[in-house]
């Protein structure tokens, strides 16, 4: 594999997009928003929630930067990391919408359930942004086919 993959000029340009959201998005966690990213925390989080907003809030700032910073095969990993950490912090948003919880003007359920949808496109932006998903192609590419005997 190439040290640095080729992504296009729409591709640097969304994830420039993303790095800056979520190094604005980990500010929001420490800061001024810290509250609302409260009310998405489930119960079951062995932390308080005050701590889990303040982690996630480091972590996003840190997954931010590596995405405006990161180059070649680093960055698509930083592309999955942050998939993953969507991933992981999709429980939140289930449970924002299970307790009817309003927090950054979802005040109904059909505005929280409509945010459960965001999620996937997220994580497809933070794969498809960094090269990632050349990943997985590749390695479909260069897999050997099985040879079948009639």
């Amino acid at each position: 594999m190439a040290s640095h993959p080729h992504t296009t000029t729409l591709q640097n340009v969304a994830r420039a997009l993303m790095g800056t959201f979520m190094v604005a998005a980990g500010t929001g966690h420490l800061t001024f928003q810290r509250r609302e990213f409260q009310a998405q925390v489930p119960d079951f989080v062995p932390l308080s929630k005050d701590t889990t907003v303040l982690a996630s809030g480091v972590v996003e700032i840190g997954l931010g930067l590596a995405l405006l910073l990161a180059k070649g095969r680093n960055r698509q990993l930083m592309g999955i990391g942050l998939a993953a950490f969507y991933a992981a912090v999709f429980p939140g948003n289930i449970h924002q919408y299970t307790h009817h919880l309003s927090a950054f003007g979802l005040d109904t359920d059909e505005k929280r359930l409509g945010r459960l949808f965001l999620q996937p496109v997220l994580m497809g932006w933070a794969l498809w942004s960094t090269g990632a998903l050349s990943l997985s192609s590749r390695a479909k590419a260069t897999r050997p086919t099985s040879s079948r005997r009639p």
